[in-house]
């Protein structure tokens, strides 16, 4: 089930965000977040958890990628999926619910920075109308000490 992301959710969602990390393919952050560090750089709303016989097995958040108001309506998506959970759709569902509650909310672009080697991820943005707008060669290193390029992607939605 996709449900609103709670606050009673904190622990699961860094739970899920710290095993990203310590894998080093899909996030540049070298240590989980606080979780009032992880609420303030998502915004309040379009942030959803998928949750399964009452266990998270993932989350899906929008971050502003440029403060200026002109740009509230193109928004930075982050999915995270519990690594024992992947490859079951869940991603697919998540980020589906995600399109649609925020065409609903008027947001007319979606973006999304993945690592160039996480080619699932790539394929699932791909699948549900993202497309590469870029690519970012070396562009940091991750949390082995590994440069990373990293893939930029684009939904533009065709209903705002």
């Amino acid at each position: 089930m996709i449900r609103e992301m709670e606050r009673r959710d904190s622990d699961s969602v860094l739970s899920i965000y710290d095993e990203a990390i310590k894998e080093g393919k899909s996030t540049f952050k070298k240590e989980t977040p606080s979780w009032p560090d992880f609420s303030n750089s998502h915004l309040p709303y379009l942030r959803f958890v998928y949750e399964e016989n009452g266990i998270v097995l993932g989350w899906i958040a929008v971050s502003r990628i440029y403060e200026t108001p002109a740009y509230d309506g193109y928004l930075e998506e982050s999915i995270y999926i519990r690594r024992d959970s992947r490859g079951k759709g869940i991603g697919k569902k998540m980020l589906s619910h995600l399109i649609l509650e925020s065409e609903r909310l008027g947001i007319w672009g979606l973006y999304g920075c993945i690592f160039s080697t996480n080619t699932a991820s790539i394929r699932l943005h791909e699948s549900l109308g993202f497309r590469i707008i870029g690519e970012r060669r070396k562009v940091a290193k991750d949390i082995y000490g590994k440069w990373q390029d990293t893939t930029l992607m684009e939904r533009r939605s065709p209903l705002v």
